[in-house]
Formats: structure tokens, C-alpha cells, sequence
């Protein structure tokens, strides 16, 4: 039994350390080498856990020759489009114009109920909405509605829109991240100033946020009482 939870603990951290290495787009949306290579590493790991008798090289050498065929074939799909296309296939129009192409379907063997469930999970309810709908490489559906249909922009509005403003977390239960504070364009200097000014203590803070147009937001723990929010 100790054996077995050493190896699953070693295997683990492999595979964590081998789709870090393979990008982030490994926790999201697969392409289709992606999906390859992430089906076959969660073979190779089971097989040094559940055979004792063999050496945890004989997972963990796979493992590693797969991640480095996959960091290549990405390489080679950015410095090639043909590649990239063999590879990862091309995106299918399924609504063009607001015609739904049978063809292009039956080439996908997308069922009616297919496209309806993929429309709505894209936020079109209607068919009459929807002026052009793509299946990506991933498998995802792209949508553009109809502009009769769509949302108006204050642009279109002849409206002035607010500044955009990025909203990030600086202070989680109490925790500073660096990292946020840069992207907003603070330190950690600024932090405590605002923190004091507040009359709060970072210990205190639950969640505190800022934004890139300088407002900030505090809540604070609950500590048993109504919890208070600030500016």
C-alpha cells in the first residue's frame, strides 16, 4: 500500500509538471495533438502505479518524450500554417449569412441537435439571430449575430463610454500578490497606505481590489458580524 501512494504521489507530480510544460491551453481547450498526447500520458501513468514490479522510468521516460513531441509540433504549427492545418485541421462554417450549410454539417456528422445546443451555449436562442457560425479547430463554435439582433455599443449609441478600467485582487484573505499590485500600477507601499487610510489592518482583509483607474475596493473578514465594503 505505501508503495502504491508513493508511485501515485511521484506520478502526480509528473503529470502536473508535464502539462505546465505543454501551455496552459491543456487546462482549457484541446486541439487535436493536445488531446492526443494529454489521452496517452494519463495511460502511461497508470501503469507504473498499478505494476509494482516495474521501475517508475518506464512511465515517467514516456511521459517526457511525449511533452517534447508536443512542444515541437508546437513549434513547428507557429512557423507554418500548412503544418498547422494538417495537424489541427481548418475552421468549418456551419451558418453563413444566415443559411445553415447541410453539407459543411454532415461533413462534421453534427446532428440538428448538435447545432442547437452549440447555438445556445453561444448565447443565440433563435436561428433567425445568428448571421455566421464557426466551428473552430478546438471544436468550439464561434457566433457573429445579426447586427438587428446583437447588442448595441454606446458607440453606435452616439453615447461617451466610461474609460476601461482593470479590476484585479490585490489582498486575498489577507495575502498580498506582488504580481497584481504591478499590474495595476501600485506597490506594496501603496497597499498599506490605502490599508490605513481605511483603518484596516491586512490580517483583516478578506478581499481587497483595484483597479487601473485608481478606485479600490476593501471587505473585509467575517468575523461573526455583518461584514462592512468600502470605496
Amino acid at each position: 500500500m505505501t508503495i502504491t501512494l508513493i508511485r501515485t504521489v511521484i506520478m502526480y507530480v509528473a503529470i502536473l509538471i508535464s502539462v505546465r510544460l505543454m501551455g496552459k491551453r491543456q487546462i482549457s481547450q484541446l486541439q487535436t495533438s493536445e488531446l492526443v498526447v494529454t489521452l496517452l500520458i494519463s495511460e502511461l501513468a497508470v501503469m507504473p502505479i498499478q505494476q509494482h514490479d516495474d521501475p517508475l522510468w518506464n512511465g515517467i521516460i514516456p511521459m517526457v518524450v511525449l511533452v517534447a513531441c508536443e512542444i515541437v509540433v508546437s513549434l513547428l504549427m507557429l512557423k507554418s500554417g500548412k503544418f498547422r492545418q494538417a495537424v489541427c485541421g481548418s475552421p468549418i462554417v456551419v451558418i453563413e449569412n444566415g443559411k445553415v450549410l447541410q453539407h459543411e454539417m454532415r461533413r462534421l456528422r453534427m446532428s440538428t441537435e448538435d447545432l442547437f445546443e452549440e447555438l445556445r451555449q453561444a448565447g443565440a436562442f433563435a436561428l433567425e439571430d445568428v448571421a455566421y457560425a464557426i466551428i473552430e479547430t478546438n471544436g468550439k463554435m464561434s457566433l457573429l449575430k445579426k447586427a438587428s439582433e446583437d447588442y448595441l455599443t454606446p458607440k453606435q449609441a452616439g453615447v461617451k463610454a466610461n474609460p476601461e478600467a482593470l479590476e484585479v485582487v490585490v489582498v486575498s484573505d489577507g495575502k498580498i500578490s506582488q504580481k497584481s499590485l504591478e499590474l495595476c500600477g501600485h506597490n506594496p507601499a501603496w497597499l498599506r497606505e490605502q490599508l490605513k487610510d481605511q483603518g484596516a489592518q491586512l490580517e483583516d482583509v478578506f478581499i481587497m481590489t483595484a483597479r487601473t483607474d485608481g478606485k479600490q475596493r476593501i471587505i473585509r473578514k467575517d468575523l461573526g458580524k455583518p461584514g462592512k465594503g468600502s470605496r
